[in-house]
């Protein structure tokens, strides 16, 4: 999980993929954090990718920096704790501008079920499940 939260770190901006309707829909993310050993995202609860989520969990996030991308697939699980959600703006403090930890908008997800596959043009590409 370390090396997957390095890479989209690196990345500074990253993309995530829902589903709508069938259709796929793609948007820049750039909050990313480690909280009680999960990767967390974060974003909020009436815009789209949040509705999306809750319809169909199943998400696919992809980066690339350096001459290579990383491929990250699995399920977003909904963490409403508070705790979550100020890990997330305590280390994402841009954030702050827009969300606050005790409003009703602010959604922290974790990923589980996850495998990211670390890809180049050069080498073999690396895999971890967590």
């Amino acid at each position: 999980m370390q090396e997957t939260y390095d890479f989209l770190k690196k990345c500074g901006v990253f993309f995530l993929a829902t589903c709508d309707n069938n259709k796929p829909r793609v948007r820049p993310f750039g909050a990313i954090n480690i909280f009680e050993d999960k990767l967390y995202f974060q974003t909020g609860k009436i815009k789209n990718v949040f509705k999306q989520i809750e319809a169909n969990p199943h998400v696919e996030i992809c980066g690339f920096t350096e001459g290579k991308w990383i491929r990250l697939e699995g399920i977003l699980v909904d963490d409403d704790r508070l705790e979550a959600k100020v890990s997330m703006l305590d280390n994402n403090p841009e954030l702050k501008t827009l969300y606050q930890a005790e409003d009703d908008n602010t959604k922290v997800l974790y990923i589980k079920d996850a495998k990211a596959t670390i890809s180049s043009f050069t080498e073999a590409p690396k895999e971890y499940i967590f």
